[in-house]
């Protein structure tokens, strides 16, 4: 009996940890700036409290020196995969039936390489959440955000509003997975910050703000929720979209995501532009390499079956950890 517990402790052990993902990647009308402009969580582990600051952009994230320019009014796209580096479409972008909402959220800063992202005010500009699924008799058979995710190997386009004031800005990408949110803590968010610079806003929105952490609460019915029972009606947590954002309806998988998001896209990453140089802030560092994709400190950068980012952020080289099947990005010293 006692073998027969711990089997299934383990087999469940180990479907958690592979549904764990990280945001990592981020295209630009659907230009593709790899992880060059993110500040990379330091593993793919979810944050389960709410109150914490790393609720704000991940564990052990430091700013980096790039910036993505984005147009006003125009695309990104948030791209999830489970392991660093891995963008093959055949793995799911976050395994292990992690089904909820998807959101995006936006902070107007200074400076985005130097931005703490707690000490500013935060607008949600993008959901794509939860639908009922006709036939569906529990929360589990329902339409969901990270369902989408799935669908479009990891991809989520969102619209950048045309009515923002132009500058710099962190974009928060937020998946919440919701299998163990009956249970107070159980909720689990993976969360990211990318470094972005708009062009062209006209100015006018003046979003209402929130503050992370803050803005959400372990008691959120959106939050604390047992999905494995019927649900007939699903409220995501924060505030609403505001009005010139975007609202995508769960389980429209990558309508409207022609140029990215469909499995077989090929990636070939290109620069950001740089910032003022600074690689401090409270969120490993390292910017990209000129003309490709960077990977960041203690990433995959090389093993047998490996197809992504070799070149090391600055300080870092590609190790072999588990020759030939494991490499990473380890100190240079």
């Amino acid at each position: 009996m006692r073998s027969t517990i711990a089997a299934a402790l383990t087999a469940l052990a180990a479907q958690e940890v592979a549904g764990h993902a990280t945001f990592q990647q981020l295209w630009v009308d659907g230009t593709d700036y790899g992880s060059s402009c993110i500040r990379m969580p330091g593993s793919n582990s979810p944050i389960t409290n709410v109150g914490s600051r790393d609720i704000v952009c991940n564990a052990g994230t430091r700013s980096v020196s790039g910036k993505c320019p984005v147009r006003a009014g125009g695309t990104v796209t948030v791209e999830m995969h489970q392991q660093p580096n891995d963008r093959n479409c055949k793995n799911e972008a976050i395994g292990g039936a992690h089904w909820g909402p998807v959101q995006v959220y936006l902070s107007k800063v200074s400076d985005a390489t130097t931005a703490d992202g707690a000490s500013t005010g935060w607008f949600k500009i993008f959901s794509d959440s939860w639908a009922k699924k006709p036939g569906g008799a529990v929360g589990d058979d329902d339409h969901w955000g990270t369902r989408d995710l799935n669908a479009c190997c990891g991809k989520m386009d969102v619209k950048i509003p045309a009515d923002i004031a132009s500058g710099d800005y962190l974009l928060r990408a937020e998946a919440l997975a919701l299998h163990t949110a009956g249970q107070s803590g159980g909720a689990q968010f993976y969360v990211s910050c990318y470094q972005i610079s708009v062009e062209g806003g006209s100015g006018t929105a003046n979003p209402a703000t929130v503050k992370f952490p803050g803005a959400y609460s372990a008691s959120d019915p959106g939050i604390r929720i047992n999905i494995h029972a019927a649900v007939d009606n699903y409220i995501a947590p924060g505030p609403a979209v505001y009005s010139g954002g975007t609202t995508k309806k769960a389980g429209s998988g990558c309508a409207g995501c022609e140029n990215t998001c469909k499995a077989g896209s090929s990636p070939t990453a290109v620069a950001p532009s740089s910032g003022n140089g600074a690689s401090g802030g409270l969120e490993g560092g390292g910017g990209a390499a000129a003309g490709g994709c960077t990977v960041q400190a203690y990433g995959q950068c090389g093993g047998n079956g490996y197809s992504g980012c070799t070149q090391c952020a600055a300080g870092y080289t590609c190790k072999a950890v588990s020759p030939p099947h494991y490499s990473q990005c380890a100190p240079s010293a």
